[in-house]
């Protein structure tokens, strides 16, 4: 998966930056109900096949944290890493295939309290002896002997044996398994692997711009008992470039929305299908919008609605 990256996306800098002006304001609409929630816990939620809570609110680590950083960019990321933990929010997305985005992450996650992180990474490779290489570099990289998650990532084919993850899981490499994709084409092998081989997750992308998951993945997942992450909550961005210029509607604060992070993730964070979003970021400012979306209420299916009213006018 390659989950929105904010720290370089200039849709959001342009909402975020500015702030002193009133087109600012008018963009990002008003904060203070949002910071008046910051120390109200994150909201959690259960993992259909073990009952274990989790923060709703995670982080991808595609793009930016994919090369060594300098000092100056370590500190960011560093920060990132600090404040997502700080608010309770544990669970982290990388993948063997994100450049050195494992090993960046093995760096910044070797001081912290391993109880406080929920790990998930991704393999390439589905085949027991080549996979089996392929996760033991990933947990050399990561500097884990167990990961939280460990995923097959964009499942193509429709008879993908899930045998060496549930093998791996019996040896305690992983504590869960799962299955992802981003690609439409691949949507029907997805459906077909979920409801066969039930693995305990599934990460789709998911957006208020891209709501086909809703049809038939989001629904399969829950007849399997999988768990929902979704990436590319902010449509690679597109949702951003869709309100630029424009105030979140009031009727939004009935759920506690107040800025359009806020208002894009709560309403994936509406359906009942989905467990956690994980958006990607390596800026601290965004990284607390995103977090702060995990707060207060969620919509209902009829705010939903309109929501998607609101955003298909646009």
């Amino acid at each position: 998966m390659h989950p929105d990256f904010l720290g370089s996306n200039p849709s959001r800098r342009r909402l975020l930056g500015g702030g002193a002006g009133a087109a600012a304001a008018a963009l990002l609409g008003r904060i203070g109900p949002a910071l008046a929630q910051a120390d109200a816990a994150v909201a959690t939620r259960p993992i259909p096949q073990s009952g274990e809570m989790i923060p709703v609110i995670g982080l991808g680590t595609a793009n930016d944290f994919q090369v060594q950083p300098d000092s100056n960019g370590r500190a960011n990321l560093n920060k990132v890493v600090d404040d997502l933990l700080a608010h309770g929010c544990k669970l982290i997305d990388t993948a063997s295939s994100y450049g050195a985005a494992e090993s960046v992450l093995g760096d910044l996650l070797a001081d912290q309290d391993r109880a406080k992180v929920f790990l998930a990474t991704k393999l390439e490779n589905g085949s027991k002896n080549e996979g089996s290489l392929e996760l033991k570099r990933s947990r050399h990289r990561l500097r884990y002997e167990q990961v939280d998650l460990l995923q097959l990532h964009n499942v193509r084919d429709s008879r993908q044996d899930l045998t060496p993850f549930r093998d791996w899981k019996a040896e305690g490499f992983c504590r869960y398994t799962g299955i992802t994709t981003t690609y439409k084409s691949d949507y029907d092998a997805a459906e077909a692997v979920l409801r066969r081989e039930k693995p305990d997750f599934l990460q789709i992308d998911y957006s208020l711009s891209d709501r086909t998951a809703e049809k038939r993945l989001l629904p399969a997942a829950r007849d399997a008992g999988a768990a929902v992450l979704t990436a590319l909550p902010f449509g690679r961005s597109s949702v951003f470039a869709a309100v630029r210029g424009k105030s979140v509607p009031e009727w939004a604060r009935e759920f506690d929305a107040t800025t359009w992070p806020q208002f894009f993730l709560k309403f994936l964070l509406g359906h009942d299908a989905v467990t956690a979003v994980i958006p990607g970021t390596t800026d601290p400012a965004h990284l607390a919008q995103n977090i702060s979306a995990g707060r207060g209420r969620f919509p209902d299916a009829k705010q939903r609605a309109a929501m998607v009213a609101f955003f298909e006018k646009l």
